[in-house]
Order: structure tokens, then sequence, then C-alpha cells
């Protein structure tokens, strides 16, 4: 092994093939101490973005205070700063770049004194028409302050030639293509939508005489809330003092397309969205998997821990023994120890090691929800080999990724995803594996038919919403819109 050197901070998680999802969103409204409860929010949807958090809280007589920075939710906030955020209206959020790039000047909630009051938006998506709003903004006077996609909404806000807020609400949000699930705030009130299509997820709690906004149920739960109903596509809610309205919905759009990724692998398994349990979705997969690609084999592992799911219910379909035979490390942070070029694998080995009394002298068969780079498939089944498996065999509980995402997901150019250009012999015989099986498109679509249509443009290329920026040439083609 050649040895390391202490040049450049990395982060292993740099080195995974997974996508990564935006953000999450969460909002209070009528809950004292509403800061408090934003943080336990965020802190339950941290596997949503982990660059960056913020909290916005804001008192009785409007005044918005904010506190974001980069980071983890616990170590961005304190007592001391959750002491500082006073009210009880609140919205937070929690960050992982795609559209704008990193940088704390991207954190959000982005906060803005405005006419009617302070202004705050927490906002989880991608606009997919982010740039030629910009461009005409900027055209119009607007002066940014960061390079994400969601200070256009500032700014239409700020310009809007309607009377009443609810009016500038309505104007602003009909501007927005592709997706978003938003929370912000005027003074204190508090405004919640979907956009049309309902890309991404958004649920309304109560809690006590409050009201509460979340990305995910699991949100709900950790500070007592109770479900009421997920915000439907289109729909627009303006939230005072834990009193609900709903105001004139968005324009209908010809279908709604939830992305279906966020059931493969971003919501966490105790979450239920859009009336299915991420846990039981992902059993599902697990099983019609296993119907598609049996193989013979001593036991089945989970890639933990978003495969643990399809994995129980590969084994539960197959009959073959669920081991938990690969171990994840859920404390590897930021390190500053790079490794030398020749060692591909130092990513992957500090998140995993496989568990040798398990893998030795066996034929496994390796799941995992999704395969787009490959990066860290190749390190797994080598580490599975060196652990002496006999035979390793990988299933993956989705269709190939084979086109980028516009719509919130940073996800590699499709000349990075392995899927785009390779049939698959080609890829296990990159991987070094002995097969390899996906879930197919139908299989998928089948097993979650009861919530969708889904968007499944990263498998099937099919874009349910304009890609302005592209067509108009601002963005390049193969990626996600960059502002």
């Amino acid at each position: 092994m050649k040895p390391l050197s202490t040049v450049q901070a990395i982060r292993p998680a740099d080195a995974d093939d997974r996508p990564h999802e935006e953000c999450g969103v969460v909002g209070f409204s009528g809950v004292p101490n509403a800061a408090e409860f934003a943080f336990l929010g965020l802190y339950s949807l941290q596997h949503r973005g982990q660059e960056a958090a913020g909290i916005v809280a804001v008192d009785d007589d409007g005044t918005a205070r904010v506190h974001k920075d980069l980071g983890l939710v616990s170590d961005v906030f304190g007592p001391e700063a959750i002491q500082r955020l006073v009210g009880s209206t609140a919205l937070g959020h929690v960050r992982y770049s795609t559209a704008g790039g990193g940088g704390a000047r991207n954190a959000q909630p982005i906060v803005a004194t405005y006419a009617d009051g302070d202004l705050a938006v927490s906002h989880n998506g991608n606009l997919t028409n982010a740039i030629d709003l910009r461009r005409r903004l900027v055209e119009d006077g607007a002066i940014f302050q960061s390079t994400n996609d969601s200070e256009v909404i500032v700014h239409l806000m700020a310009r809007s030639r309607h009377e009443t807020i609810d009016h500038k609400v309505d104007d602003a949000l009909s501007h927005l293509e592709g997706s978003f699930s938003i929370v912000f705030s005027v003074a204190d009130t508090l405004y919640a939508a979907r956009d049309s299509r309902g890309f991404r997820p958004l649920v309304l709690g109560r809690l006590g005489d409050g009201a509460v906004v979340a990305s995910e149920t699991c949100a709900l739960d950790i500070v007592g809330a109770d479900y009421v109903r997920d915000v439907e596509p289109g729909e627009v809610l303006k939230i005072r003092d834990g009193v609900v309205q709903n105001l004139r919905p968005l324009e209908p759009a010809d279908r709604h397309a939830p992305c279906v990724f966020e059931l493969v692998y971003f919501a966490r398994p105790d979450s239920r969205l859009w009336g299915v349990s991420v846990d039981r979705a992902r059993r599902r997969f697990g099983r019609q998997l296993a119907r598609e690609h049996p193989v013979e084999a001593e036991c089945v592992i989970p890639v933990p821990d978003s495969a643990n799911s399809s994995a129980l219910g590969y084994a539960e379909e197959s009959g073959i023994p669920y081991e938990l035979g690969l171990l994840r490390n859920h404390y590897v942070g930021r390190t500053f120890i790079k490794p030398s070029q020749a060692d591909r694998d130092f990513g992957a080995r500090m998140k995993y090691n496989p568990v040798r009394e398990v893998v030795d002298g066996k034929r496994i068969i390796v799941v995992d929800d999704s395969l787009v780079r490959g990066t860290t498939s190749r390190s797994l089944a080598k580490f599975f080999r060196n652990a002496g498996a006999k035979e390793v065999h990988m299933r993956i509980a989705s269709p190939p990724v084979q086109h980028p995402c516009f719509y919130g997901i940073d996800m590699p150019s499709r000349e990075e995803l392995i899927g785009s250009s390779r049939d698959v012999q080609q890829i296990r015989e990159e991987l070094g594996l002995d097969s390899l099986g996906y879930l197919s498109l139908d299989g998928m679509l089948d097993a979650v038919s009861e919530a969708g249509p889904f968007c499944d443009a990263c498998f099937s290329g099919d874009y349910p919403a304009p890609l302005v920026d592209v067509d108009k040439g601002f963005a390049p083609g193969n990626r996600g819109p960059i502002c």
C-alpha cells in the first residue's frame, strides 16, 4: 500500500458513487420555541444534506434571526445559538449543493429585508429556468448575493407589482419551472408550496395548536407531531399562528411526477412518502429483484444503510439467509489525509469493511440500492474477495442510471454514469463480479404503482418538466443547471 500524505482536505464521501439530494426543509408556525423543534426536525433530515445547515426564527414583532453555517446540524447549532433564535415561527434547511455549488454564501435559509417584513426562504429542488430568470433579473438591476438557484425566488417576490403579499407569492411561484418544495416566511407568516408535478416530498403535520411542514414524516416523528397529510402538487399554503389556509393553487401540470429515487435511496426507511412506507417499498424492490435475478448463494448482504430493506426483501423472496456481512463506519467525517493517486479504494475503505467470518469461503449476494459511477462497487467487490468470498454476485434494487437529473439530485454527467455507455456484461467485468443483475424499470414501477406515476428520468431519459436553461444553451446539456 502506498503511503498517505496530508496535502489536501477531503471527505471520504467524495469518493462515493452514490447520488446526493439537494436538501431537506422544515417549517413551524404557532409553536413556542420553534427553533428548538426546527433543530430536531433538521437533525432527522440530516441524510438529505450534510454540507450546511441553517434556521431562521421570527419573533412576534416579525423580526427574523438567522443562524447558518457549513457543517452538520449538530456542529452548526449549540445551545447558545438556539437560545438566540426567538419566536414561535421558524424554518430550517439542510443542504447538499446541486445548482450553484457549495460554500457558506449558498447556505440556506436565504434571508432578506423586505418591504412587507423580513423574508426567509428554504428550498428543496432545482429550478430548470433559474439561469434564464437570473439573467433577466440582473438585466433589470437585481444584485445577487449567492450563486444558488433559490435566490431568484427572493427577487421575484421583491419585484412583483401585486399589492398583497399573498398575490406576490402567487406571482413569484408562477414564474418557476422545475422542482421545488419550498417553505418561506414573510414576517411571522409561513408559506409552503410544491411544484405542480410534485417532484420533491413535503408533508403537513400538527404539533399541539401549531402547524409543521417538513420534507419527510420522520421529521414529524422526532418532534412528536401528528401527520395530517401530504402537501399536494401545486398546492400553496399560508400558515399563521398554526392556522393553515389554502391559497390559489399553481397551474396544474399534465401529470404528477414524484421522484422515484426518493423511494430507492434518499428518504429514510421510517418515513412515508406519498402514502407509501419507504421500508416496505424497498422490500418490494428486493423481492422483485430476487424474482428477476435469482442465483445460488449462501447469504444475502446489504450495502448499508440504504440497501438494508431491499436486501431483506431479496432474502425473504429467495429464502437465502440475510447476513450483516459489511460494516459501515457511521462516524466518518472530514479528514485531512489524502491518499496517493494509486490508492483508489481509500474512500470506500474509510466507510466500509467486510466481516470476514460471514463471507469467508461463501458465495455471497451483495444488494445495493443503485449503481451510478461504479467506483464504490468496484472497491467492495475487491474487499469481499480479499476477505475470502468464493463468489461475489451483485444485485441492484433499481434499473441502470443512464441519464443525469435536472430536478434536484446531484448526479454526475452522463459520461460518468457507468450505465449510460456499457451493457450489464461489460459492467460486471469492469467491477470484477461473478454476476450482476438490475431491477427492471417495469418491475420497480409496478412495485409502487399505487403511488405513481413517477419521474424516472434518470433511468428512462423521460424528463417531465421543461429544461429551459439547457434548451436555451445556458447550462451544459449533460448536467443539472449551474447558476
